[in-house]
């Protein structure tokens, strides 16, 4: 009997839609998160989905979700009864015999599709047990764009149904300060608008969204299948020094430099406009219409030129003229009477074009040729690589050549090596009613050059990305990333020379300072350097001629593989249960041609992801045997269910976990708490006799991710003792937390110490914020600040911001007892940070399996027992397997280290 295959669609940072409705009687998502935070401008967000299969059968779920094309995924995993199965970053090759061979085999393939404008949609599957539940986890980076004045974050959700447990969380964090922030989409509508709460303070932003499930059903386009729109985060920060805002960590440093108050330069601009055949019809309207409008915007000092081609050259007037109200007007009925024709001669369009600005050379001015087509040159000059040199040695480097690509049959590949080559930028323009918007849209972004022959200088810097630029436009922003030669400050002297007008500027503040982040290795500014580098290795590969080409991909693999980035040059190979296929798969480069039989709608890329036959599985839950070795309650708790074998990898930052089940005498449900599965109806509970309380150790389980190990280590920590979360001497900054004195919950109360005279108590019942000696008791959903100290608390949840580290402390409740759980949502920056919350992932090896498992750590050979704990960093508690080991062996140091007398 054929599987059923029920589809969950989701959205992060996305704009298109799918059509395929769910059946609620099969499956219910019961918990849907999208968190996104955002630092120097670079954001990383994290899906996370949890389904339940409600059936009596076992399901094939398929998990889709659509990510921006600029974006690099980093992590994909999955997590059955506890397994966690995560993605492999492989390169191409390697991953592409696994692909063949399914092929060859004439098996399904899935799609990796470039979808739409902006967007790329990862898809795959997954068969989960009768009433059994699964997790999806993705995580992509993302480096935001400046554009207009603004950046802007876009969050499109369709989970297809009303979700309870619904939540958007975006933090953002500028040292810059944030000059403004704004929420717009169509989530922000009617109802839902009493969902957003937005939070800014100086240099923090929060945006959360948390509707209900009656308010998923009332924006402009939901209904009975809930939400479907967008929730888009704009903003900016503050610009208040000309050499802009650098930071650095660990030897990397990141330069954003956007000058503001510069007066603006006149321009030289011509326009080439494909009216060949192939133009016929709305894009010639929408052209025109577009034109017209450009025309109306440029300044009284521009100078311009215009001219259409098809095989033929057809000029408004043979050189560039002065933007006067006579000649714009004449400029107008020119662009308005073009009609579609002959056939493509490109290299001669581009070079006349080229030629009208050599010619009008104009002191103090910035020149841009920006070419419209929608095909491949079919008449004159029809080799690419010809026209490629004709118009890079026609045009020098004195000026920068924009290709503006007009629907899906124009060779996107070619216009963009031809921008490239030439300082430039390729755009699609799609065939859409807003056509002639995207065509304004461009142009406004290159309608007011402030600065040109941009150069910046790092004395004392080395592996820099891109540093010379022939343009600075106004709203936009120039980004610099590279190391720190021997990570010596004294030496490195940041610096920017450029032209402004006649005049030659040069930036730099002898007094300035290039802000620390700390020195954690792999950290954020080494990502957004890491993810500069591979994008502009990419484009360069893109330019070179084929025997230049392999040094720089080999460089761009490299880096790809060390970040875990999915990049045109590596594939992820998707691990699923013994049985299930396994996906491959590719990023989908932007124009590239579909590749599967069938057909693409508008705006799709297909590309094939191969499912690669394993071997046989059993959906069903498998039975865990009771072995002698493990802890007196894990024992019980074996005999009365069947969790299947579990795995963890954990990410950074790092989190920690309770086991709520690791008290003997006391029976404890690990399934989790917030979703009830009913198909234990047969399972036999044993009598439990009643011990003393006082003869009963307290134990509160916790767990330390690992570096390349499937599963986590854990240890147990006797009694309501004090621990140090987190100790940052150079910021002044404490986190201690008293654990309870119940045997399924966690923290009793948490106390952030800030400077001498701040800080923050927070327990079940209270919250206060002390700055001197004012003293606020938070109630209800409010915001207080304390000098650097940002509190926020919401629903079961407070938001702790101090400087560069963010904490979340979430509310449990069991058994009708509350507890407190920390999280650690941004990392902190230092070399000298300790407590329970910044622990380093543990490395190990097995090196024995039997009669007993041993460990190796650190040469020291481990004694480990399998045993299990539950996820409490977040609403929705996940049971995890993990080696149980004493505290001072996993820890590595003795357990009275991270002990406080007082909080």
């Amino acid at each position: 009997m054929e599987r059923a295959v029920v589809q969950i669609t989701l959205f992060g940072l996305l704009l298109a839609l799918v059509t395929t409705i769910p059946n609620k009687d099969d499956w219910d998502i019961y918990s849907f998160h999208i968190n996104s935070t955002v630092s120097s401008r670079y954001a990383t967000t994290v899906i996370t989905s949890r389904v339940a299969n409600r059936m009596n059968e076992p399901k094939e779920i398929v998990f889709q979700v659509r990510i921006p094309k600029n974006a690099f995924i980093s992590k994909f995993r999955m997590f059955i009864d506890g397994q966690v199965y995560d993605g492999v970053v492989k390169a191409k090759e390697q991953a592409q015999q696994q692909y063949t061979e399914a092929v060859s085999r004439g098996q399904s393939a899935g799609l990796v599709s470039s979808v739409g404008r902006t967007l790329e949609e990862f898809k795959t599957s997954v068969t989960v047990a009768a009433h059994s539940k699964v997790t999806f986890e993705l995580t992509y980076e993302e480096l935001l764009k400046r554009r207009l004045g603004k950046y802007k974050l876009q969050i499109h959700v369709r989970p297809m149904q009303p979700v309870k447990d619904f939540k958007v969380d975006v933090w953002i964090h500028e040292k810059a300060g944030i000059n403004f922030i704004d929420v717009k989409g169509g989530l922000s509508t009617k109802a839902l608008a009493y969902a957003i709460t937005k939070t800014h303070v100086d240099k923090q932003a929060w945006v959360f969204f948390y509707p209900t499930e009656a308010q998923q059903k009332t924006c402009d386009s939901c209904g009975k299948h809930g939400m479907n729109g967008d929730l888009v985060i704009v903003y900016d920060v503050n610009r208040d020094t000309s050499l802009g805002d650098i930071k650095r960590s660990d030897g990397y440093f990141v330069h954003h430099f956007a000058p503001s108050s510069l007066p603006r330069i006149p321009k030289n601009v011509v326009f080439v406009i494909d009216q060949s055949g192939s133009m016929y019809g709305k894009k010639i309207q929408q052209t025109r219409r577009a034109l017209i409008h450009i025309l109306s915007d440029l300044a009284e000092d521009d100078y311009f030129g215009l001219i259409s081609f098809d095989s033929t050259i057809f000029h408004w007037r043979r050189e560039l003229v002065h933007s006067s109200k006579e000649n714009l007007e004449s400029a107008k009925q020119f662009a308005n009477d073009i009609e579609t024709r002959g056939a493509t001669d490109i290299n001669e369009a581009v070079l006349e074009g080229a030629r009208m600005l050599n010619t009008h050379p104009r002191e103090g001015s910035a020149s841009i040729l920006i070419l419209l087509t929608d095909g491949d040159p079919t008449t004159g000059v029809t080799n690419l690589e010809t026209i490629q040199s004709n118009v890079r040695r026609a045009i020098s480097e004195k000026f920068p050549l924009y290709c503006l690509g007009f629907g899906f049959d124009v060779n996107f590949d070619f216009l963009k090596r031809m921008s490239l080559q030439n300082n430039g930028v390729a755009r699609r323009i799609y065939e859409d009613s807003d056509a002639d918007l995207q065509l304004k849209g461009f142009y406004e972004e290159v309608a007011t050059p402030l600065l040109i022959d941009v150069t910046m200088i790092y004395m004392g810097g080395t592996n820099l990305t891109q540093t010379n630029f022939s343009q600075y436009y106004n709203g936009s922003e120039i980004v610099v990333a590279g190391q720190i030669t021997d990570n010596n400050m004294e030496t490195f002297i940041p610096q920017v020379v450029a032209i402004s007008g006649t005049r030659r500027m040069m930036f730099s503040e002898t007094n300035a300072t290039v802000e620390s982040t700390g020195t954690v290795s792999d950290s954020h500014i080494q990502r957004v350097w890491a993810y500069l580098t591979v994008k502009q290795l990419l484009e360069q590969e893109l330019q070179l001629p084929e025997l230049e080409k392999e040094k720089v991909k080999k460089e761009a693999l490299e880096l790809s593989l060390k970040y875990s980035f999915v990049t045109p040059l590596t594939s992820m190979v998707v691990t699923k249960p013994p049985g299930e296929n396994t996906d491959v798969l590719h990023k989908p480069k932007e124009g590239e041609a579909p590749q599967l039989k069938g057909s693409a709608g508008p705006g799709q890329t297909m590309l094939h992801m191969a499912f690669v036959q394993g071997t046989s599985f059993n959906a069903r839950r498998s039975h865990t045997p009771v072995l002698d070795s493990d802890p007196p309650a894990v024992q019980r708790r074996r005999k009365l269910k069947s969790p299947g074998h579990h795995r963890l990898l954990l990410n950074s930052p790092p989190i920690f976990f309770h086991d709520t089940a690791s008290v003997p005498g006391i029976f404890h449900d690990a399934l989790d708490p917030d979703y009830s599965v009913d198909n234990y109806e047969n399972i036999e509970v044993p009598t439990l006799l009643p011990v003393k309380v006082a003869t009963v150790p307290l134990l509160h389980r916790f767990l330390l991710k690992t570096e390349n190990q499937s599963l986590p280590l854990c240890f147990d920590v006797t009694g309501n003792i004090r621990l140090k979360l987190l100790h940052s001497p150079s910021r002044e900054l404490s986190v201690n937390g008293e654990l309870d004195s119940l045997a399924n919950g966690g923290f009793k109360k948490i106390v952030i110490h800030f400077k001498t005279d701040q800080y923050v108590e927070v327990d079940t019942d209270a919250i206060f914020v002390r700055d001197g000696q004012s003293v606020t008791n938070l109630s209800g959903d409010d915001l207080t600040t304390a000098g650097s100290v940002t509190v926020i608390k919401r629903n079961k949840e407070v938001d702790i911001a101090v400087g560069d580290i963010r904490i979340v402390i979430i509310t449990h409740e069991k058994d009708g007892e509350e507890f407190l759980w920390p999280v650690l949502r941004q990392q902190p920056s230092g070399d000298n940070t300790e407590g329970i919350l910044v622990l380093k992932p543990a490395v190990y090896e097995e090196v024995q399996q039997t009669p007993s498992t041993k460990l190796k750590i650190k040469d020291q050979e481990i004694d480990a027992v399998r045993s299990s704990a539950v996820d409490y960093s977040n609403g929705s508690a996940l049971t995890l397997d993990c080696w149980l080991l004493s505290a001072e062996s996993a820890l590595q140091r003795h357990l009275d280290d991270f002990i406080v007398a007082q909080l």
